[in-house]
């Protein structure tokens, strides 16, 4: 099965809470992706603030990353995007996970991860140009464990493993970068947000040890 990139639909709390986490990850895969389009703009900038997931940890950094967008133009987003995660050669800040935990592209860390991917029995979709280990690829799989109809794949066991295995590891590390570089305003907010969602699920994992 591919993995195309979904476009992620802003959660409420009216949502239950597996129906909500997957949501967030789709809303992480898009906003790492690329930078939003005018509509995942508008939807943020019109979000509810509370807790998009249970858990009242993730309020204030939610809250947060709505400010973000009201604050910010869809234009000026897109300059930030492109001078974070784009120019040709070296990135202002790495988004794949193979930089962080080796030091370099295309090393041990994607071949494991390949692995484990193809034994969930997903692929790479063959119109994303990023390698698997990129962060949104990696959330787009998390969803999938969540969200997805085969009970024997989208499971709480698969998603522990693959959390613990793949995002756990670099992803925080990941959010620090960008969270520290000076060039950051909306994805500094962003960067708060996905770590403080990775610790609520770090927790809710744990628990299940």
């Amino acid at each position: 099965m591919s993995l195309p990139m979904m476009q992620a639909q802003l959660v409420t709390s009216t949502l239950d809470e597996e129906t909500a986490r997957a949501e967030v990850y789709g809303l992480l895969a898009a906003l790492y992706y690329a930078a939003p389009s005018a509509q995942l703009h508008e939807n943020l900038r019109v979000a509810v603030t509370e807790a998009p997931a249970a858990g009242a940890l993730l309020e204030s950094s939610w809250g947060e990353l709505v400010a973000a967008a009201r604050e910010q133009s869809l234009a000026d987003i897109g300059q930030e995007c492109d001078a974070l995660f784009g120019g040709v050669g070296k990135p202002e800040v790495y988004l794949f996970g193979s930089h962080y935990l080796s030091g370099f592209l295309n090393e041990k860390p994607l071949v494991a991860l390949r692995n484990d991917i193809a034994a969930l029995g997903l692929a790479r979709d063959e119109a994303m140009p990023e390698t698997e280990d990129h962060v949104a690829y990696l959330c787009e799989v998390m969803r999938y464990l969540i969200a997805g109809d085969d009970v024997e794949v989208a499971n709480l066991t698969r998603q522990r493993e693959f959390f613990a295995r793949h995002v756990q590891p670099w992803v925080p590390m990941m959010c620090e970068a960008v969270m520290q570089h000076p060039k950051a305003r909306f994805y500094r907010a962003l960067g708060a947000f996905t770590q403080t969602f990775l610790s609520v699920e770090a927790q809710g994992f744990d628990m299940l040890a």
